[in-house]
């Protein structure tokens, strides 16, 4: 399960909507680097692959490969808006550590 928090939500929504192509979903991806080892990666994408896994959280409809979600499984996703920070942030249980700014862990 992935939580989104409704700050998330509208932020992801407004995206969707300022499109300029089709969206299928929000791809959630983990990759190596960050300041913790491991990053969190999001973008929208037009198709979804045969073999992602697929939630909808409030009407946002995530997809996530394989590999990348055992790594996210319970994590909470918020957006963030203020004068020193804009942007999404992860709230990961399966971290062991992770960056102040939410944005990169370790397992």
């Amino acid at each position: 399960m992935i939580n989104m928090t409704p700050a998330a939500v509208k932020a992801v929504q407004r995206f969707i909507r300022g499109s300029e192509t089709p969206v299928a979903g929000l791809r959630l991806v983990i990759s190596g680097g960050g300041c913790s080892g491991l990053q969190y990666g999001m973008k929208l994408e037009e198709g979804k692959a045969e073999d992602d896994w697929e939630l909808e959280v409030d009407g946002v409809k995530l997809l996530v490969d394989p590999m990348t979600f055992p790594m996210i499984d319970n994590v909470t996703i918020d957006f963030i808006d203020s004068l020193t920070h804009t942007g999404f942030k992860f709230d990961n249980p399966n971290a062991s550590a992770q960056c102040s700014c939410g944005s990169s862990f370790k397992l």
